[in-house]
């Protein structure tokens, strides 16, 4: 960090997956600003551009975001329960087993330490926090003072059923007992595993996976449900993925066969079809997209001119909305520039909120607000802010976003029998991002 705050720009960037090649030096700074921006009270802009910049230190919130709950260990996803409780997955602290001589290392940020510090929490109307369920799986990167962590990547329900997508997990992360899964979890906190999706990755191939890049246990971090079954999208490596309730993993979509390593990150179902976006590869250049998936994977362009997007969400009259988690134009990830967007009538987008750090999740609430993942990544502790959507924003909207580009149909592929193990070669490691992504 430079004598005025500003963060050096990376002199190079990798592949998207794993922000960690460019967002090693953010983390750094993120630390050190993360006890500042903690305790900034939400306010309006400072004035210039919306969102931070490698020139100064991070905007405070725009002034419809609210501070709903705080010392979380690195926020994901969320989601209401029936009881009103918002539940939150945590990616923890990350721990200190290693793995190195039993496994294959993830290259480049690893080899990875892993540790039982992951956990559920849920929130009451008032912003208590509570414990839901805990010991799961978490991982530290290889990056010293500029680690950063995954472990519970997101929530979901089918009916009173929570259900917990694992992305700390497998001998890669230095947890080699507990495997990147889909959890129940059950009443009295304790866990029974679903399937096994280190196992499923490993078995089944993409067509096209980035070997200077590569997560063995797979880097999961998106989940929603539809038709009582559960979808997840893994970011590495690169596919959609139905998890029955009876545990049964299979195929939806691999996306790296026609659209090669663009990062998928997270995943909405509406009207019967499933909308994913993507982190894509920084430097920031506003082309991450919105997927148009259908359940037999057929993919096709719904917009794009969007940025590391790692949320999307639709509100009751169908508008939708992004969380892009860093918007400075040919940058790396910047403290502070994290905003959410909402399409319009005209295929536009709007700025809904602003000043956003390091965003990393968002659902709306019975009560017609967002619920984000605030701080998800660098602070020591996150929180979650409430965003009223109605309130005029008080920075200027977004250019309208360009057409989308054709995307040809695609099926499938079909699966095919595992590799021996990937190469390591090298430099690569953006993986989805926290973790790289949040491992990445």
């Amino acid at each position: 960090m430079m004598s005025n705050g500003s963060v050096r720009t990376p002199v190079r960037y990798r592949h998207g997956s794993r922000i960690v090649v460019t967002i090693a030096t953010v983390l750094a700074v993120c630390m050190s600003l993360g006890s500042v921006a903690a305790q900034t009270p939400p306010g309006p802009p400072s004035g210039g551009p919306p969102g931070g910049g490698p020139g100064g230190p991070p905007p405070p919130p725009s002034a419809n975001v609210s501070v709903f709950a705080t010392g979380l260990q690195g926020p994901r996803g969320l989601r209401f329960g029936a009881d009103g409780s918002l539940y939150v997955a945590e990616a923890g602290m990350g721990g200190t087993t290693s793995t190195i001589g039993m496994c294959d290392q993830v290259p480049e940020v690893g080899p990875y330490t892993g540790g039982k510090t992951a956990r559920i929490s849920k929130i009451d109307a008032s912003g208590k926090v509570t414990t839901v369920a805990q010991g799961l799986p978490s991982a530290r990167d290889g990056m010293g003072a500029q680690s950063s962590v995954s472990g519970v990547a997101d929530i979901e329900f089918i009916g009173g059923t929570l259900y917990a997508l694992v992305a700390g997990g497998g001998c890669s992360h230095g947890n080699p007992d507990f495997p990147n899964s889909v959890l129940k979890v059950n009443a009295d906190g304790s866990t029974t595993r679903i399937t096994d999706l280190s196992a499923y990755v490993k078995a089944h191939p993409v067509a096209k996976p980035d070997v200077e890049d590569f997560e063995p246990d797979g880097d999961f971090y998106s989940m929603t449900q539809a038709g009582g079954n559960l979808y997840v999208v893994e970011a590495n490596h690169g596919e959609l993925i139905k998890v029955t309730p009876d545990g049964t993993a299979s195929r939806v979509i691999d996306f790296s066969a026609s659209q090669g390593h663009i990062v998928p990150t997270v995943v909405a179902y509406r009207d019967g079809n499933f909308s994913v976006s993507n982190l894509d590869t920084f430097p920031v250049t506003g082309k991450s997209k919105v997927f148009k998936v259908t359940p037999g994977g057929d993919i096709s362009v719904i917009t794009n001119g969007l940025s590391a997007v790692l949320g999307l969400a639709y509100d009751s009259q169908g508008h939708l909305y992004a969380l892009q988690m860093s918007t400075v134009p040919n940058s790396g990830p910047v403290p502070g520039s994290g905003n959410i967007v909402r399409m319009t009538a005209s295929g536009t987008w709007e700025i809904v909120a602003s000043g956003l750090f390091f965003p990393t999740g968002m659902t709306f609430g019975p009560d017609g607000m967002l619920y984000v993942s605030n701080m998800g990544f660098g602070p020591p502790t996150g929180q979650i802010v409430r965003v009223n959507v109605n309130a005029a924003p008080t920075v200027a909207p977004s250019a309208p976003a360009p057409a989308p580009a054709p995307v040809s149909t695609v099926a499938p592929p079909p699966v095919t029998a595992l590799p021996s193990a990937p190469p390591k070669t090298g430099a690569g490691s953006q993986a989805l991002f926290i973790h790289r992504l949040g491992n990445g």
